[in-house]
């Protein structure tokens, strides 16, 4: 019996009720001809019902592959636990999904990526459930939301705190996925999986060992078919044995927006002069002054936001391959891209399957991460996962909360408020208007990083904005650089909504940075890792 159906017979398979665990990071890997299918059976059938579903990164995105939102229909999913969720603009209309979620619909979790990456692999080994220390503090910690994303997921509780060994943990219990929907580039008849063309693996093997070991059922889409036996089998990521249906889709996107771009998927290395470099703007000054606080020889994660910029500062300033970049979606050194293609990397030097990233990641295995902020408040802690006036806008946390748990280094980085005007002049900042929103605030509106238990940790926590700098210490956040051309009192510390200390041999920004020629970026050497 050929494992080779269309996309329409793959799906019919699967049952009302259905735990289906889908992997896709925004249109990467997304398997979106299957979810397509999914959704029109419902329109036409009324079946399947009361779906779960299992997004360790985002399924989807708003600029083109739907993803989830083929499933975000009256019925149709009960119940979503997401690392992240599709995300844009705020001027956009919101993806489907959201409506659902707001309106208590469906009962939504917003579940840091590698702890549901971590429920897969103790699914696929009929273990309990994930016993961790990462979100202890956050939101994720049932002491605070416990993930829950409004009222419908209040009532079903995911997530509790235990104590064992005398020590206090969460807990998380195994949710075994009953379907997993992949996606490769070539399949064979037999159903192994290549991902020859893909910017990534995420938890395809994960996925689809959790459905295949629990009597499921495991759907692969591929962009092309090939005969049993022309494979090579060091090629292969997913064995034939774990898959039940593979779905041909020859118009499947690479990633969002993108049809093939060979640098992603390493087929290609690009020249370097290649990548776009960002305009002269305060962005790009905020940028230089966190790639100051890295070191040659350091393994760097690296987030969504302004901090996506520094590996170009790096290129701009010959700099490039003095630290490695990391990326939660499993690339290793190369460039981390930017806007549509944020999540993929051109030239680099290995993949890795999302699982182990955030293993590497959980444990602090690397030496800085630099991510964005939405608020700080008096204590250090950060909200980047959750807007309320506009929920679309952020994604949720995706491997936030794994990267900060233990992270020795955190370099946040963002505006230091919203809606301020500059200029840029002779060296220095001009506030030419005073931001309408303060960003540095007594509570955070979500807690996705506990300054309170980094101090504990002796984690070493910096603040890089426009127009100063600040450290966690002790004694709450401490100003130590200031821009030049800014007022101490008038720019930044009447600007926050919280007392703010200011250090007492505070320095000022280097005046280069502020100048548009390359500004001289040397690293210090690594005193650890080779």
């Amino acid at each position: 019996m050929t494992k080779i159906k269309t996309a329409s017979e793959a799906v019919s398979h699967i049952r009302d009720g259905a735990v289906i665990a889908v992997n896709s990071s925004s249109g990467l890997c997304c398997p979106d001809a299957v979810l397509q299918a999914l959704g029109e059976r419902f329109d036409n059938q009324g079946s399947p019902r009361d779906l779960t579903t299992i997004h360790p990164i985002a399924a989807g995105d708003m600029f083109g592959t739907k993803g989830v939102d083929h499933l975000a229909k009256p019925g149709m999913l009960s119940r979503v636990l997401g690392g992240s969720y599709p995300s844009g603009p705020s001027s956009a209309e919101p993806p489907l999904i959201w409506g659902r979620i707001m309106d208590n619909a469906i009962k939504a979790y917003n579940v840091p990526s590698g702890i549901l990456f971590d429920m897969l692999r103790e699914a696929a080994s009929k273990r309990p459930g994930v016993l961790t220390k990462v979100g202890m503090d956050t939101f994720a910690d049932p002491a605070l939301e416990g993930c829950a994303m409004n009222d419908a997921a209040r009532t079903e509780a995911i997530v509790k705190q235990v104590n064992f060994e005398g020590e206090d943990w969460l807990f998380f219990p195994t949710v075994t996925p009953d379907v997993a929907i992949i996606r490769g580039s070539t399949a064979d008849e037999r159903g192994n999986l290549t991902f020859e063309n893909e910017g990534a693996y995420l938890g395809a093997m994960e996925m689809a060992l959790a459905a295949h070991n629990n009597d499921g059922i495991v759907i692969a889409q591929a962009k092309r078919i090939a005969q049993s036996g022309t494979l090579k089998p060091h090629d292969v990521r997913v064995p034939g044995i774990l898959v039940d249906y593979v779905v041909e889709a020859p118009e499947q996107l690479q990633t969002t927006a993108t049809a093939h771009d060979p640098a992603i998927s390493g087929e290609l290395f690009r020249p370097l002069d290649s990548f776009r470099t960002t305009g002269f703007d305060v962005g790009k000054v905020i940028a230089r002054r966190v790639a100051q606080e890295l070191k040659k020889g350091w393994a760097v994660n690296i987030g969504f936001g302004i901090s996506a910029n520094v590996p170009r500062i790096f290129i701009e300033e010959g700099c490039h391959g003095d630290v490695t970049w990391v990326i939660e979606q499993g690339a290793v050194g190369g460039v981390p891209l930017l806007d549509f293609k944020f999540g993929c990397s051109s030239n680099a030097e290995a993949f890795v399957a999302s699982p182990h990233q955030f293993s590497y990641f959980q444990a602090a295995g690397f030496d800085a991460s630099l991510l964005s902020f939405l608020q700080i408040d008096r204590n250090g802690s950060v909200n980047v996962s959750k807007l309320s006036a506009r929920p679309h806008v952020t994604a949720g946390s995706g491997g936030f909360v794994d990267i900060t748990a233990r992270a020795e280094r955190i370099i946040f980085s963002g505006y230091f408020s919203a809606g301020a005007k500059f200029g840029l002049e002779d060296g220095k900042l001009t506030i030419t208007q005073q931001g309408k929103v303060a960003k540095i605030v007594e509570e955070v509106e979500q807690v996705s990083f506990s300054g309170t238990r980094a101090l504990r940790q002796g984690q070493h926590v910096t603040y890089v904005t426009e127009r100063c700098v600040m450290e966690l210490r002790e004694e709450g956040l401490v100003v130590t650089e200031i821009a030049p051309g800014t007022d101490l009192q008038h720019d930044i510390l009447d600007q926050a909504d919280i007392e703010l200390t200011v250090a007492k041999d505070l320095k000022v920004m280097d005046a280069a940075l502020f100048h548009p020629d390359p500004f001289g970026l040397t690293l210090d050497e690594s005193d650890k890792r080779a």
